[in-house]
């Protein structure tokens, strides 16, 4: 039977391109475990560990914080099945994609809006003389802030 390969804390760093503080950090939140050591100084981890590193990465890239993801982790532990893991997180991620849609309007009305000044910029020949009289024919008074100063002074 063959031995299971192990590997030092070094390793997984450098196969992650992360600190061993960091993945002595997930340790002690029960993110990993460390098996046997290889004397008394080098921790040894299974290759279990390098699958739930990679779990850990992936999570993290999807922005689930690490109070999250250990929580994900115990919730296997209880549920071996995977049901209640794949629930939950199928709703994290539902959460954090209408958030990002949310951010993502936000943007494109922030593009939208810096694009029409752009094209004003590059239109008018006085920029402090707007607001002024070009408001009456100005192709942009109908999302014009600064015509709407003009109309509260009259």
């Amino acid at each position: 039977m063959q031995e299971a390969r192990t590997y030092k804390i070094g390793d997984l760093a450098r196969m992650f391109g992360i600190t061993a503080r960091t993945i002595r950090y997930y340790d002690e939140l029960g993110l990993l475990s460390s098996g046997d050591r290889d004397g008394p100084e080098h921790r040894r981890y299974s290759s279990r560990n390098v699958v739930r590193l990679k779990r850990i990465q992936q999570l993290k890239d999807y922005g689930l914080s690490l109070a999250e993801i250990r929580e994900l982790f115990e919730l296997a532990r209880v549920d071996r099945s995977g049901e209640k893991v794949r629930t939950s997180l199928a709703e994290k991620y539902r959460s954090r994609l209408a958030d990002a849609r949310r951010r993502k309007a936000s943007i494109e009305a922030y593009i939208d809006d810096l694009s029409w000044h752009i094209d004003q910029l590059e239109r008018v020949s006085d920029f402090f003389g707007c607001p002024g009289p070009a408001c009456a024919t100005c192709p942009w008074a109908d999302r014009c802030d600064m015509r709407l100063l003009v109309a509260e002074d009259s």
